[in-house]
This record gives C-alpha cells, structure tokens and sequence, in this order.
C-alpha cells in the first residue's frame, strides 16, 4: 500500500497565513516562508499554497511570494488561487510549483483541466473543489467558498478525473477549522468512485481524525492548516501515531 500523505496547507490573504471556520472570519496564523521552511524540516510530505482570495479579486497568484517560500523547500510544492490560462502556470512554474491546484476556473470552465493536462501532465493537476451539504447533496462553491454552483460534488470530480486530473483536493466547508473531523462519508464514496489521489481537507482537530480519514474515509492524503500552524499537532508526533496504528506513513 502507498504511504498516506501529511500535507500542511497555507491559506494566504494579503501576504500572511491566515485561517478561518467555515471559511469565513480568518485570523493571522503566521509568516508563510518560516512556516513553509519548518514544515519541509518537520517531515511533511508536501506543502500546499493558496491564494485564497486571488479569484474573489480577480488577481493573479501572489507569484513573488510564492517563490520565496519555494526556495526553502525539499518537498513537493502545489501552487493554487487565480489560474486561469495556460500562462497563469508558466508563473507558477517559475515561482517554484511541482504541481498547480484549479478551483474556480475549472469549475466555470472544466476544458480548462483538459490544457493542463495536454500542456503539463496529468500528475501536474489537482483538481481542487469547496463544496457545501446542502438539502441532502453536496454543492459545488467558487471563489473561495461565496458562490454556489448548479455543480454537484461526486458528478464534477468524476468529470474532472476524465478530463485529466491527476488528484482531487476536497474541502467541506461544513468541516473547514471545525477541527471536529473529516467529512469521511464523502470522502469514502469518492474513493469508490475515483482512481486518482485524493487528498481530504476540512476538519481535522487530532491525530485520531487522521487516522479516520485514512481508513473510514479512504483517503490518500490529508490536508491540515491550523492544528500545524498553532502548534496543537506536529507532523513527526503525528506519523508516529499513524505508523503505530498501522496507517503506513512516510518517517524521516
């Protein structure tokens, strides 16, 4: 079995690390580029930057910044908030990117995914998708998380794996910094319905809730931005655990 990925996330706003719950009233979790470089030394193995308010904005991806947090990194670096085009990621290669998150544009434009693809490969694109439970079904959100959709969650992800997708980054914004857990129900039926990777993002609190998300929620991957950034969990406590629970984890 491949090991489980442990990927912190960086959520950027105005330059900083910022964290919310349910993707509203953010708060300054700390510098990007020190946060970037102690994860890389911790043992994560990858880190995520979003611009989370690059599409709200209608900006381009803070690239310059981005760069600097690239330069202190020996792990797998996904970049992601604004792309839009084929020349959004020639900026984000030169920044440093391994692979490019969509969001927003794939969603509105899902031929988008299909020039990654075709341009880059498929391992360069993740198809990251916010979705909400509501009225009984999973909706797809844009820009981070203010605009909902006619989308619905399992029918775009299978859409995107056809177009070329090499993994799927799910948000529940119902879980997001609830620190109450995954929203492993979906998650495992998105499993069952995949082939790519998927990483989970949304709702973990402890180490426990990683090991659910492995095993209930099926999970390749799980994606956590506050419990890292505030010191609650550390990445070599945490691959402990897993390793201890039987989850196969990567240990440096």
């Amino acid at each position: 079995m491949l090991a489980k990925r442990i990927i912190p996330c960086l959520d950027i706003k105005d330059g900083r690390t910022v964290k919310g719950v349910n993707f509203v009233n953010l708060r300054d979790a700390g510098d990007p580029v020190e946060l970037g470089a102690k994860y890389s030394l911790a043992g994560a193995d990858e880190l995520v930057f979003l611009d989370i308010t690059a599409t709200h904005e209608r900006r381009d991806t803070l690239a310059d910044l981005a760069r600097d947090i690239a330069r202190h990194l020996n792990i797998p670096f996904t970049i992601g908030g604004g792309v839009k085009a084929l020349a959004d990621v020639d900026v984000l290669l030169n920044a440093g990117a391994d692979k490019v998150a969509v969001n927003s544009a794939a969603v509105r434009r899902p031929g988008l995914i299909d020039e990654l693809a075709y341009a880059f490969g498929n391992q360069f694109v993740v198809a990251a998708v916010d979705a909400k439970f509501t009225d009984g079904e999973w909706v797809v959100y844009l820009a981070g998380g203010r605009i909902a959709t006619e989308r619905r969650l399992f029918e775009y992800v299978k859409e995107a794996q056809e177009r070329g997708a090499g993994e799927i980054l799910f948000t529940s914004m119902d879980h997001d910094g609830t620190k109450a857990g995954f929203a492993n129900e979906a998650l495992a039926k998105m499993s069952d319905l995949l082939s790519i990777p998927i990483i989970a993002s949304g709702g973990a609190g402890n180490k426990e809730h990683f090991k659910e998300v492995f095993t209930k929620g099926k999970a390749d991957a799980g994606l956590a931005a506050s419990i890292f950034h505030f010191g609650e969990v550390g990445i070599g406590e945490l691959k402990s655990y897993l390793a201890g629970e039987g989850v196969p984890v990567r240990l440096v």
